[in-house]
């Protein structure tokens, strides 16, 4: 099928409240561009060298998000334009992201991210030390950042019970958070999994290869 078909099959399976962040890594800057041409204006991802090379090449207004695992040290590379840093996975990388938006005197939207997985190789904070830091950021630690929500990703398994069960304890955690301090965005599930996803609660979902297709190596 060609991106235009792969993009309107996925739209037409996501609910008006769901937004749909289009996960380019690996892809070119001419498929990002095509897959913007459609409407599409929420993109992500994994690196912050890859993400740096498209920025420039790329239409102004595309909300970029980062969702992979983010190093304090390059912070300081995407802190300018960077919409979303959804992998806030450490109190240490909280503090870096809100010295380097207050330099450059905007506020960063972050995502704290929950391990949810059974998976070792998966990031993510514990649930309570999602809760602590929650609660610092509601009494004012973070001026310069904003978390809107929280992120996680289930284990890679054909078991939908099990993916169903780890979306379900972060729609948990997501409730009572947002109880405390008014929460926006609940990014669950990819290409795999996001019916599931969506099914748990999610109003976010992060599809690549469903859109762009196999991942291409060679850009």
């Amino acid at each position: 099928m060609s991106l235009q078909e792969n993009y309107n099959n996925i739209k037409k399976q996501l609910p008006q409240n769901v937004e749909l962040v289009a996960v380019s890594k690996t892809h070119s800057v001419s498929a990002i561009q095509e897959v913007y041409d459609f409407g599409q204006k929420v993109f992500a991802e994994n690196k912050v060298q890859e993400i740096m090379e498209k920025h420039p090449l790329l239409p102004k207004d595309i909300q970029w998000h980062l969702i992979g695992h983010l190093q304090t040290n390059k912070v300081k590379y995407i802190a300018e334009f960077i919409d979303t840093i959804q992998s806030v996975d450490s109190e240490k990388l909280l503090n870096e992201i809100n010295k380097e938006a207050a330099k450059n005197k905007r506020k960063i939207k972050v995502l704290l991210q929950v391990k949810i997985a059974e998976e070792d190789s998966k990031f993510g904070l514990e649930i309570s030390e999602a809760d602590n830091l929650f609660q610092k950021f509601i009494s004012g630690d973070f001026p310069n950042v904003e978390i809107t929500g929280l992120m996680g990703m289930a284990t890679f398994t054909d078991d939908k019970n099990q993916i169903k069960k780890e979306f379900s304890v972060l729609k948990n955690v997501f409730t009572k958070l947002n109880e405390k301090h008014s929460l926006k965005t609940l990014s669950m599930g990819m290409s795999d999994d996001f019916p599931i996803a969506i099914e748990c609660g999610a109003n976010s979902v992060r599809v690549g290869s469903a859109i762009f297709g196999r991942r291409d190596y060679t850009n």
